[in-house]
C-alpha cells in the first residue's frame, strides 16, 4: 500500500537518482489506481442508471456531458478487472531443476505470457517474477502466481490456506480434492492410457489490501488451460463471486501447447467468511 506521505517523501529526496527511481515506482502505482478509478466510475453509472436514473440525469449529476458518459460505458476497464486487485500485478513462474541449472518449462512461460496479455487487456501494468525452488515466501502486491505446491514452498503455503480445496501426492499421482467430501480429481495424462487432457487448481483470495490469483496444474500444461479458463470466462465468474475469495478446478484439453477447449463443471465456489 502507498504510505500517506510517500510523494512527499519523493519530492524530498536529495538523491537524484533515488527520487528518479521512486518516482518511476509512485507513477506506476498512481496510474493503475487512475485505470481503477475509471472501472469504478463505469461500475457506478451502471449501477445508477439500473436503479432507474437515466444517463442524460446521471450525466448531469456528475457534471458530464452524455457523450463523454458513453465513452466512459465503452472505453473503461469491465467490472471484471477487479478480479485480480488494483495493480501493478507481478506475474510469478517457476524456475524447475534441471540436470546442472534451474529452467524455466515450456508451458509455464507461455501460461505466463499468456496470464501477461489477460492482465494488458484489463490495463495492468504487469512485471514477471521467477521462483526459486527454495522460496518460502512471495513478493509483496497484486499477484498471479503460477505455480504448483511441488515446486515451491512458497505455493504450498498458499494451497494449504485454501478452505475448500486442497492439491497433494498419494506417493504416485498428484490430484486435487475437496476438503469437505474427499473427492478427487485426477489428470489424465496420469491414466493408464494417457489423454492429452488436464485438471488445475485456481484460487483467488484477498485480504482487503491485496489479491493473490492462483493457478497450479498438475502438469504444467494444466496451468496454460486454466489460465485461458480465467482469460474467457472472467466476466461470468466476476458475475459469481464479485470480489469475494473462492476456488475452482479447471479441466483442459490442448494439442501440443495449444489448448483445445475448457471446463469447470461446478464453476467457483466461494470461500466461508472468516
Amino acid at each position: 500500500m502507498l504510505e500517506p506521505d510517500e510523494f512527499a517523501g519523493v519530492r524530498r529526496d536529495p538523491d537524484p537518482v533515488s527520487r528518479a527511481r521512486r518516482a518511476t515506482a509512485l507513477l506506476s502505482v498512481y496510474q493503475q489506481r487512475s485505470t481503477e478509478l475509471a472501472r469504478l466510475r463505469r461500475v457506478a453509472v451502471e449501477e445508477a442508471h439500473r436503479n432507474g436514473m437515466a444517463y442524460v440525469k446521471i450525466a448531469d449529476e456528475i457534471g458530464l456531458t452524455k457523450g463523454r458518459i458513453t465513452q466512459i460505458r465503452s472505453s473503461a476497464p469491465g467490472p471484471e478487472r477487479a478480479l485480480f486487485g488494483v495493480g501493478p500485478v507481478t506475474v510469478v513462474v517457476p524456475y524447475r531443476r534441471g540436470h546442472e541449472r534451474l529452467l524455466l518449462a515450456a508451458e509455464d512461460v507461455a501460461a505466463g505470457d499468456h496470464a501477461t496479455r489477460m492482465l494488458d487487456r484489463f490495463g495492468f501494468t504487469t512485471t514477471t517474477f521467477q521462483l526459486e525452488p527454495t522460496a518460502q515466501t512471495l513478493p509483496a502486491g497484486d499477484l498471479f502466481v503460477i505455480c504448483g505446491p511441488k515446486s515451491a514452498p512458497a505455493a504450498a503455503h498458499l494451497v494449504e490456506q485454501d478452505p475448500l480445496l486442497t492439491v497433494d501426492t498419494d506417493g504416485q499421482r498428484w490430484h486435487i480434492t475437496e476438503r469437505a467430501t474427499g473427492v478427487a480429481s485426477y489428470s489424465p495424462m496420469d491414466d493408464g492410457r494417457p489423454e492429452p487432457a488436464d485438471v488445475a487448481y485456481v484460487s483467488r483470495r484477498t485480504d482487503g489490501q491485496r489479491v493473490v490469483t492462483h493457478v497450479a496444474g498438475l502438469h504444467a500444461i494444466g496451468s496454460l488451460g486454466a489460465v485461458q479458463h480465467l482469460a474467457e470466462h472472467a466476466a461470468e465468474i466476476y458475475q459469481a463471486t464479485g470480489e469475494t475469495s473462492f476456488s475452482l478446478v479447471v479441466a483442459s484439453t490442448h494439442d501440443g501447447l495449444e489448448i483445445t477447449s475448457t471446463t469447470s463443471d461446478d464453476g467457483p465456489q466461494p470461500w466461508p467468511a472468516p
